[in-house]
């Protein structure tokens, strides 16, 4: 087991080079420095000058993968990419475009992030399954077809409906929560609850699908039809046998996307005015700021890799073939 998961732990060390390589390339080669300094002076007619002294002062005035003017191994270190990669490798993200700490930056938006991932994965969880659990319970039935079709239909819509309609209905009519913004402390509640339903809706029709495909593949195998031929229950089947097997894909799925909670929802952050990492992600590309834009892919592969990492840890815990082997 220990070889196993020593294996999986050491893939994650080139895919992590080879991901800040390409980045690394598409933000200062295929886009050169060149052009990175003249968007943030502000247009194509920048002279000369003003762009070398921004690329002077922002660390963007070494070659980029090899230094003609240094000897032996400072040819290569005294590159822009060897410099970036160290920083980013060591976790020191440095300063954005704008002069902001970035490191400072992730830590005070991440929270936010978290407050709407966090019950938003745990209520999507609980009723994803319900309505799973419920679709399988009636099969064949009037009542299992409407839920099935009610399930497609919110699948087809965008979550776009979901975000326009609430802030619509539930804030400006009904006047239930404020349509957007965000206030540190207990009174955040009434901030957070609206982003929290849309995330559960716009979720609930393709996750509710999912985990019926599932859980209808388990009520098809073997080890279900012996238990349905000893005499047992539709229910105890059901929740004895179908649920607690149908659960170990569920559950790696869920830890693989445990560590990605960090990195906050594009949209929805923005809409609700929530000072998350997503709404955040979106800012830099606004302003062109790739320095955030590259320690938040960095950050992104480190988590993903991470959440991979425990779901291999988590299927090794539970699948006792991956032990003996």
């Amino acid at each position: 087991m220990v070889k196993y998961l020593v294996k999986r732990l050491f893939y994650i060390v080139p895919i992590v080079l080879m991901v800040n390589f390409l980045t690394f390339v598409l933000f200062f080669v295929i886009n050169s420095t060149d052009n990175v300094a003249r968007s943030q002076l502000g247009g194509k007619y920048t002279t000369k000058n003003a762009i070398m002294q921004w690329k002077k002062s922002h660390g963007y005035d070494l070659p980029l993968f090899y230094n003609e003017q240094q000897s032996g191994f400072g040819a290569i270190t005294q590159t822009l990419f060897v410099k970036k990669s160290i920083s980013l490798l060591m976790f020191n993200f440095g300063q954005s475009l704008a002069g902001r700490d970035i490191k400072k930056d992730l830590k005070e938006r991440m929270m936010p992030s978290l407050a709407i991932a966090l019950p938003s994965l745990l209520f999507g969880l609980v009723f994803n399954i319900f309505f799973a659990l419920l679709s399988l319970s009636f099969t064949n039935t009037k009542f299992g077809n409407y839920l099935m079709t009610i399930l497609v239909a919110m699948m087809s819509v965008s979550g776009m409906f979901y975000i326009i309609g609430c802030q619509y209905w539930l804030a400006k009519v009904a006047q239930l929560a404020p349509i957007s913004g965000w206030q540190f402390g207990l009174d955040n509640a009434r901030f957070i609850w609206m982003p929290v339903l849309v995330s559960v809706l716009s979720g609930l029709g393709a996750g509710s699908r999912w985990y019926l495909a599932i859980f209808s593949e388990e009520q098809n195998k073997d080890y279900v039809l012996t238990a349905k031929a000893k005499g047992g229950s539709e229910y105890r089947v059901l929740f004895k046998h179908i649920f607690p097997n149908g659960l170990v894909p569920i559950v790696t799925g869920v830890v693989a996307i445990l560590p990605l909670l960090f990195m906050g929802s594009l949209i929805l952050e923005s809409f609700f005015g929530i000072p998350g990492l997503g709404s955040y992600v979106l800012d830099a590309i606004s302003a062109q700021d790739f320095e955030i834009i590259r320690s938040i892919v960095f950050l992104g592969t480190l988590l993903y890799l991470l959440g991979l990492f425990l779901t291999d840890i988590v299927y090794v815990a539970i699948d006792p073939r991956i032990r003996f082997e």
